[in-house]
C-alpha cells in the first residue's frame, strides 16, 4: 500500500476508534484525525515487527485494518490520559 492508502486507512481507523470511544476529546476532530493516521502507521509497524504479520499490499486485508484500528485506539486512550478526558 502507498502512503495515500495509509492516510485514508488512518482516517477511517480514527473514525472507527472515535466511534468505539465516544466522548469529547481535548484535540477535537483534527486531533482525533491525526491520531487515527498515526495509529494506522504504528499499528501496521507493530503488526509487521512483533506479531510476525507483514503489512499486506491489499487495502481490504482484515489484519491490516485490525492493526490500524488497534493502534488508533491505543493512541486515543493514551492521548486522553495525558491531556485530559473532557467527558465530564
Amino acid at each position: 500500500m502507498g502512503i495515500i492508502s495509509w492516510i485514508i486507512l488512518g482516517l477511517l481507523a480514527g473514525a472507527i476508534a472515535k466511534f468505539l470511544l465516544p466522548g469529547r476529546d481535548p484535540g477535537g476532530f483534527i486531533g482525533t484525525t491525526l491520531i487515527g493516521i498515526a495509529g494506522a502507521f504504528i499499528g501496521g509497524w507493530i503488526s509487521a515487527r512483533w506479531l510476525d504479520h507483514p503489512v499486506a499490499k491489499d487495502f481490504y486485508d482484515g489484519a491490516t485494518w485490525a492493526a490500524a484500528i488497534g493502534g488508533s485506539l491505543v493512541l486515543l486512550v493514551g492521548y486522553r490520559l495525558l491531556f485530559g478526558n473532557s467527558r465530564d
